[in-house]
């Protein structure tokens, strides 16, 4: 019998609902990743998770060159997944700072199409060009 569920992600703070089936869930691509969000006066809620302070302020070409110093310093240190976390859990303006960006895993449908992309485009233990969202602009690390 198919099932509805509901999610809340944990990306983007929006509700993605499917009905699929039990058996179907299982052969569904699933990623994993972390992220690290900069949210900039033209993301859908400019309000930054980790500090609650607007960013409103914060141009899109200042939130892609802060994220470009940040790909530049995990790859300083090795591109590896304790360093993109590390950053993640200093300046993401998603709630997943807590966890160095870590959004665990999901499916097709369950984040917004432009991060979704970005995430299967990127290979695992790779990072993801800087992509943009309705959320705001992210560098994305993929685990899975």
């Amino acid at each position: 019998m198919p099932r509805t569920s509901f999610r809340i992600s944990r990306h983007c703070g929006h509700f993605s609902s499917s009905s699929r089936a039990s058996s179907t869930e299982n052969e569904m691509p699933k990623y994993a990743a972390r992220h690290l969000l900069i949210k900039f006066s033209g993301s859908r809620n400019p309000v930054s998770r980790r500090t609650n302070e607007s960013t409103a302020n914060v141009s899109g070409e200042a939130a892609m060159a802060e994220l470009q110093t940040y790909i530049d310093k995990i790859a300083a240190e090795g591109n590896t997944e304790e360093a993109f976390a590390k950053y993640a859990e200093m300046r993401s303006d998603c709630g997943s700072f807590k966890n160095g960006g870590d959004l665990g895993p999901f499916g097709p449908g369950e984040m917004q199409k432009q991060f979704e992309d970005a995430t299967a485009a990127t290979p695992v233990g790779g990072i993801s060009p800087i992509c943009l969202s309705d959320s705001g602009y992210h560098i994305i690390f993929r685990t899975a």
